[in-house]
């Protein structure tokens, strides 16, 4: 067996220590890495690339719709949202069309930044 190298073990143990809200700012920001390479990979011509990440993004925004507690109202419009993402993303799949993709990407940035303002007023407590 492998042993892991010491940034895995950073890595690993970075991710073990975070608040649920810094896990979900880098969950968007994950998903707006993986579009942007999308994007990249689309307009040079490289399909299966762009399809890698396209399915990495749509992962992790099924991840954050899964994990919504309903007991919020916010979540319906959380909801909403995320399967509007998802929507964008399979067609701009199915199209291969970086112009789609492009359109989600800042409002998935700014919901990004606003979870992470609004852990840095929870964690001023």
């Amino acid at each position: 067996m492998l042993a892991e190298n010491p940034y895995q073990q950073y890595q690993k143990q970075s991710i073990m220590t975070m608040t649920q809200g810094e896990l979900v700012v880098q969950l968007f920001r994950g998903c707006s890495k993986k579009l942007n390479y999308a994007v990249y990979h689309i307009e040079n011509g490289e399909t299966e690339k762009a399809d890698q990440d396209l399915y990495g993004a749509q992962r992790i925004v099924n991840y954050l719709n899964a994990s919504l507690d309903n007991q919020y109202d916010i979540s319906a419009n959380l909801h909403a949202l995320y399967d509007y993402f998802i929507r964008m993303i399979i067609k701009g799949k199915i199209r291969m069309d970086a112009e789609i993709i492009k359109e989600i990407i800042p409002m998935i940035d700014r919901l990004g930044d606003s979870f992470q303002e609004a852990e840095k007023i929870v964690h001023k407590k």
